[in-house]
């Protein structure tokens, strides 16, 4: 089978996704219900031999819902009336899918607040409060 290169790092074999052809529903008149247009793709990421560990983890956090127990991802795609169309919407789904998970989150280092951003908050509460003061009704003595 053939390999298709999603990142420069990582290439997955045509043999690791499965397609199923549903019937579609929605707009296509009598078309519906007689041609199986919608796709239905199916990736075990759990099995996946072309990702790396942190990729494929990263790939399954992201399906949410779309991932089952077994650790298989599932698309469909019925959009359009023509079955290449939504085949075509499948795999470019999946393949951002995994393009997404293939970057790395940077790693967030907790800083302190500086001084002088300190004080520059302090003095805006108390031009606002000051402000807020001088709407008020006077007291009356």
């Amino acid at each position: 089978m053939a390999e298709i290169r999603i990142t420069p790092e990582i290439a997955i074999d045509e043999s690791e996704f499965e397609e199923s052809f549903v019937l579609s529903t929605g707009a296509g008149g009598q078309n519906v219900n007689k041609v199986s247009s919608a796709v239905q793709l199916r990736f075990n990421a759990a099995a996946s031999l072309s990702l790396s560990e942190p990729v494929r983890y990263r790939l399954m956090k992201l399906a949410g819902r779309r991932l089952t127990k077994d650790g298989v991802i599932v698309l469909l795609a019925r959009a359009s009336r023509d079955q290449s169309r939504n085949r075509t919407a499948a795999r470019e789904r999946l393949f951002e899918m995994i393009r997404e998970a293939a970057v790395e989150p940077k790693k967030r280092h907790a800083t302190k607040p500086s001084r002088t951003s300190k004080e520059k908050r302090l003095q805006r509460k108390k031009k606002h409060a000051e402000l807020k003061r001088t709407r008020s009704k006077p007291l009356n003595d």
